[in-house]
């Protein structure tokens, strides 16, 4: 019991895990009491929970306690939907059921997303013109969050036709018409011709707005006690949309080492000549009367983004892009104004919705035009990116103009954090043993935003169960993808390891060099990544303990793979971002004027909290045993080389070639 005569958060997180079915961890106890103590305090919390320390209850028990009793909204976001299904379907509810009796009611729990995640009922009943692609049916667009669904292969326009008809009969049976309960899932595009965007729809006006999927789940939203949503979600809102979430009083982020990085995606901009010649397109159909003044516009553009090099623009766009982009806008501008309803068009109508495609297309192309063309003000960062030019290269053939925010700091504390409580969670926060850099990151500061962290520690011995190896006698990395010496170590380290290695690398073209030559010189399995879907590879991997896994950047968070299956994990080099990254060159530089060290506040911090994420898929569960090897020398020689360490689990560490090679032979005799 508490000094308010109701529940302890200790009771109640025992009550939680026996319902589990686990037992006492201090950490987790730590972790709950600190929560709770900052959600009652009113003081930002950053607490660091170990792999294995039960985090998400650490942070729900008292999450739920606090919005019952003290009758106060919480939301909970996620970065990856593999968490916020489990917290959603599993963790929650069992806390929920778990804690019921001993609250004055039972907790009311909710889950909001995106709108493009719910299927539009009035879009499958033929209310949307069908025979035009949305704006995200563009290379290179997508609407945030979209990547994260699982993606079935490319197929032609009779397989998509399926899709598409599975889709709307699913979406008359469902009763939440969210995307991730269509299983098996598919193509973004066909999902695309079942669902809208929140610009897309019709909103009040819509015919079927009673039996609105999204309006549902918003109105279910502001109901709940505790409303789960993820990171995106908190990116349109730090963007200036707040309304896209329920009023709430506490706000609990999980995952919070990439918030910083989920809200500049969120407000990154581009412009390029097939998203605008898109935007005249729908206008044109709609009876728009200036849309030739537009199409010379897009010309001008067209021609003078072609000749840009592919570089960040430090100064704000070189006058002759700026004229370009100012002409776009302004030609926009008048295109809006002729887009309006015919009288004869009825609320729901075809051409009423066509019409609100068309214009919700063309404000976004007048929005980001008169952002990009507006006096530098130092806020924005924009650059070009050119086909087969630069590390921004999108793949796709298309020149496109950027603007992402030079900082997203004040961004989450003015659109997230004022008058509410922030906890941030993550198995990695405290970088070089402090919280400071992660601190910066989200905006809190002494002065304006109090704050306080917490490292509840590990369940995990980590000197005792694993080994951190760097080969400091190899040739510092350089530009080429690999070197013999660093195969000639990545081979005698698996051979060591029979298999079982989880390969880390910098770039995709390192971790082909390695799986080609690995398979020319071993005789064990290994996989790229590419080869598969993601969730094939990871699964292939952990069923044989022989199989070696080669990747890039999506294998150095989130892959969990307990057991023998991952023994050794390898890291091609430290993970510093490309010296052309225009928006961390450009943040660099913004520390530097202001007298700071840019790079260990920009490229030092990125590159520590890749490798504390990466060398955390070695041990995961307190039977796991193993060693990461780092083959890059500068770990162990560069003055910078203990802050990264320092942000690395806390291994037994060695720059001895037979050391680390003889654990992993004793390893595998061990079975």
């Amino acid at each position: 019991m508490d000094d308010t005569g109701g529940p302890g958060t200790d009771e109640l997180l025992d009550l939680a895990v026996g319902r589990l079915g686990g037992g006492r961890r201090e950490g987790q106890h730590r972790m709950a009491a600190a929560v709770a103590e900052a959600i009652e305090g009113g003081e930002h919390l950053l607490v660091q929970a170990g792999t294995g320390t039960g985090k998400s209850l650490g942070y729900l028990v008292p999450a739920v306690r606090h919005a019952v009793c003290a009758e106060e909204r919480v939301i909970v976001s996620t970065a990856t939907l593999a968490l916020q299904r489990q917290v959603i379907t599993r963790d929650l509810p069992l806390v929920a059921e778990a804690v019921a009796p001993q609250l004055p009611r039972a907790p009311r729990i909710a889950l909001l997303k995106g709108w493009h995640n719910y299927a539009c009922l009035h879009k499958i009943a033929g209310g949307y013109p069908q025979d035009e692609p949305t704006l995200f049916d563009l290379p290179g667009a997508e609407p945030a969050g979209a990547a994260e669904h699982p993606r079935p292969e490319r197929t032609g326009a009779a397989a998509l036709g399926e899709q598409v008809v599975r889709a709307r009969a699913w979406a008359e049976e469902t009763g939440t018409g969210d995307r991730d309960d269509l299983v098996p899932g598919v193509s973004d595009r066909a999902w695309r011709q079942v669902s809208v965007t929140s610009l897309e729809c019709l909103g009040q006006k819509c015919p079927l707005l009673e039996d609105c999927f999204p309006e549902r789940a918003r109105a279910t939203a502001r109901e709940a006690d505790v409303v789960v949503t993820n990171h995106a979600m908190l990116g349109i809102a730090a963007s200036g949309s707040p309304g896209v979430l329920p009023e709430h009083e506490v706000l609990v982020v999980d995952e919070a080492h990439e918030l910083s990085d989920r809200v500049t995606a969120a407000a990154t901009v581009d412009l390029s000549v097939p998203a605008l010649e898109h935007a005249v397109r729908l206008a044109r159909r709609q009876g728009a009367a200036r849309t030739e003044v537009l199409d010379d516009a897009i010309a001008a553009f067209g021609t003078v983004v072609t000749n840009l090099p592919a570089e960040r623009f430090p100064d704000g766009l070189p006058d002759a892009a700026r004229d370009v982009v100012a002409a776009v806008r302004d030609a926009a501008r008048g295109v809006l104004s002729d887009l309006k309803p015919e009288p004869g068009a009825g609320p729901g109508a075809p051409a009423d919705t066509g019409m609100k495609v068309a214009q919700s297309t063309m404000l976004q192309v007048f929005e980001i035009a008169e952002r990009m063309a507006g006096d530098p003000t130092g806020h924005d960062v924009l650059w070009c990116s050119r086909p087969g030019e630069g590390g921004s290269w999108t793949g796709d053939g298309v020149s496109r103009l950027h603007a992402a925010p030079l900082a997203v700091s004040g961004l989450i504390r003015t659109h997230l954090l004022t008058e509410r409580t922030g906890v941030f969670t993550s198995a990695t926060l405290a970088l070089g043993g402090t919280f400071d850099p992660l601190a910066r990151s989200l905006g809190l500061d002494a002065a304006e935003a109090p704050w306080r962290g917490e490292d509840v520690g590990s369940p995990f011995d980590y000197p005792r169960q694993g080994i951190l190896y760097i080969a400091k006698h190899l040739p510092t990395p350089g530009r080429d993808a690999a070197t013999e010496h660093q195969l000639d170590e990545i081979a005698a380290l698996v051979e060591a390891s029979g298999g079982r290695t989880l390969g880390l690398f910098s770039s995709r073209r390192a971790a082909l060099a390695a799986t080609e030559a690995l398979r020319e010189r071993l005789d064990v399995p290994v996989l790229c990544q590419g080869d598969d879907q993601l969730p094939t590879l990871v699964r292939q991997f952990a069923d044989d303990p022989a199989t070696c896994l080669f990747g890039t950047l999506s294998l150095w968070q989130g892959v969990d793979v307990p057991g023998p299956a991952c023994q050794l994990v390898l890291i091609d080099r430290i993970p510093f971002p490309r010296p052309d990254d225009p928006v961390k060159s450009a943040r660099a530089r913004a520390v530097e004027a202001a007298g700071g060290n840019g790079f260990m506040q920009v490229s030092a911090t990125h590159a520590a909290l890749l490798l504390a994420q990466g060398a955390g898929r070695l041990i995961r569960s307190t039977d796991d045993r193993g060693v990461v090897a780092v083959l890059d020398p500068r770990l162990a020689t560069a003055r910078y080389g203990s802050f990264l360490t320092r942000s690395m689990p806390d291994f037994w560490q060695t720059t001895d070639r037979t050391v680390a090679l003889a654990a992993l032979e004793r390893l595998v005799a061990l079975g």
